[in-house]
């Protein structure tokens, strides 16, 4: 389980991400890092294989912690997995390693049912799985499909590991500023679409509480 400070904040996560080359899985981990380290906490990216290859699956890592991290072994246990292209789903052993504790953040319009991995998914703590079409975000705001700013924003809401004021840094830091804008829109209505499947689930559980007493 992710260590969390008084607040709920998560303090320390391990972070594997899945996609493909030109999907900007590397910069998600890079950008990740970046947003953790502007908090004040240490931080570290790295790719799998060297540089994305462009359609190839790519793998890239973020540690975060408030302590210093000194390993830089490949992320084998992780805390939550972001998957960045759902056609990943059955060709790559995306779940390797995953706890019932880990969050999982997938991109995709369609539900878990239909991408076929429903009977997997129930083995974890619904509140720690989501999915969203990141790439329509992405288009609509950027005008490209990069989904990563918005997964990036939908991990933030899942997880609370990172801010969207730390995240909007981490663009401005990277990018121009209109496209750091754009980004950061992307982000944000990540953030949201998580964010507002959480309220409406905590709001059923709630229901379901008062209708049983």
């Amino acid at each position: 389980m992710a260590p969390r400070d008084e607040s709920g904040n998560v303090t320390a996560l391990e972070v594997r991400i899945h996609g493909r080359g030109g999907q900007g899985v590397v910069t998600a981990a890079e950008l990740l890092s970046v947003a953790a380290f502007v908090s004040g906490r240490h931080a570290q990216a790295f790719p799998s294989f060297g540089s994305e290859r462009m359609g190839a699956p790519v793998v890239a890592f973020c540690r975060i912690d408030d302590r210093p991290i000194r390993t830089r072994e490949p992320v084998v246990l992780p805390g939550a997995v972001v998957v960045q292209d759902p056609t990943l789903l059955h060709q790559v052993d995306l779940f390797n390693g995953m706890t019932d504790d880990t969050y999982l953040l997938v991109n995709t319009s369609r539900s878990l049912e239909e991408l076929g991995i429903d009977a997997f998914v129930e083995r974890f703590r619904e509140e720690r799985v989501a999915a969203f079409g990141a790439t329509e975000i992405a288009i609509a705001r950027l005008g490209r499909a990069l989904p990563n700013a918005a997964l990036l924003g939908g991990l933030a809401a899942l997880t609370s590991v990172v801010r969207m004021e730390d995240l909007g840094t981490a663009f401005s830091r990277r990018f121009s500023e209109d496209v750091a804008r754009g980004n950061l829109l992307a982000a944000s209505d990540g953030f949201s679409r998580v964010a507002r499947r959480a309220a409406i689930r905590a709001g059923g559980a709630k229901s379901g509480a008062a209708g049983g007493a």
